[in-house]
């Protein structure tokens, strides 16, 4: 294979009660990238659309990600990218996770698929690290795999993937601010009581066990955050507002996707999900500040070829 077009999807992380270690993929939203072999070695983006981001390549997730695959492999050729954005930096939704991860996964396919999944999320932390500073692996995973993912553990590194009720729907909102994922990390609390650790940790459990078992109400009762969005909800604007219309109009839970500002909620069915998509909408449209909101099935396939 000398050259391939790929689609990254867009992701949510944390999912209310899992920082860090839980994520999943949506359908909706997410980068297309192409890979072109060159004889001449090294990485050169060509061409960046749909955002402002930078063409050197050790500071730009995607190309970073490409130069440590290809010298970990000794490839004898170089790899031209491009990156079309299909939604913005900052939002919550795996940005930088999508154009990493893309990133992993086509050049492995250059390489003749080489790499693991489990090879190719540890490469892609590599490009989260590059984003943000820390290499974590709830996004990248997430789009790698597909679907509902949880992260075992980081050392040694374990993904696991989670199965996915089929009625379970994602509405999500994105107000048209950035919201740094450092400058949410600076917000958490570095110190959890044992009382408020035990609730989260069983709500993650509840959470697990009702993606297993089809069971919705489980899953209602488990998307509870008392540890990151507390603390972060302050940096997004009328938050309980949005999360309170999704609940009373029948979601099952709502939430910050990542680190923000997007605003998630799951739902059971299309039919709720429409309920609950029109009634954040109608929250946010008199505020004065621009936003996005869509619909979607969880992607259960994550990064895919389309050419």
């Amino acid at each position: 294979m000398d050259y391939l077009k790929i689609f990254a999807p867009a992701t949510v992380a944390n999912v209310s009660c899992g920082f860090d270690s839980l994520g999943f993929a949506v359908d909706a939203i997410g980068d297309e990238m192409t890979f072109t072999k060159t004889t001449e070695k090294g990485v050169k983006i060509t061409e960046i659309t749909g955002a402002e981001l930078t063409y050197d390549v050790d500071q730009n997730a995607a190309g970073a990600v490409v130069k440590k695959i290809l010298n970990d492999a000794n490839a004898d050729f170089g790899v031209a990218l491009t990156i079309h954005k299909g939604f913005s930096p900052g939002s919550g939704l795996g940005s930088s996770a999508a154009s990493a991860a893309g990133a992993a996964f086509g050049t492995n396919q250059l390489l003749d698929a080489r790499y693991s999944e489990l090879e190719l999320t540890k490469f892609a932390m590599f490009g989260e690290k590059v984003a943000c500073g820390t290499e974590i692996a709830d996004n990248v995973a997430a789009a790698i795999y597909g679907g509902f993912i949880l992260v075992r553990s980081y050392e040694p590194l374990e993904i696991i993937k989670l199965p996915v009720p089929s009625e379970l729907r994602v509405v999500a909102i994105h107000p048209q601010i950035q919201v740094k994922t450092k400058e949410a990390r600076a917000v958490l609390p570095t110190v959890i009581p044992l009382k408020d650790a035990v609730t989260q940790w069983s709500n993650l459990g509840g959470l697990v066990s009702g993606l297993y078992t089809d069971n919705y109400d489980l899953i209602s009762n488990s998307l509870v955050d008392i540890v990151a969005e507390p603390a972060r909800k302050c940096l997004i604007p009328y938050f309980d507002a949005v999360k309170n219309s999704a609940l009373q109009s029948g979601a099952l839970g709502a939430g910050i996707s990542g680190s923000g500002p997007t605003i998630f909620a799951l739902c059971k069915g299309d039919e709720v999900a429409t309920a609950v998509h029109d009634s954040i909408e109608e929250v946010y449209k008199n505020t004065g500040i621009n936003f996005e909101v869509f619909i979607s099935k969880v992607n259960q396939e994550g990064i895919k070829i389309i050419k």
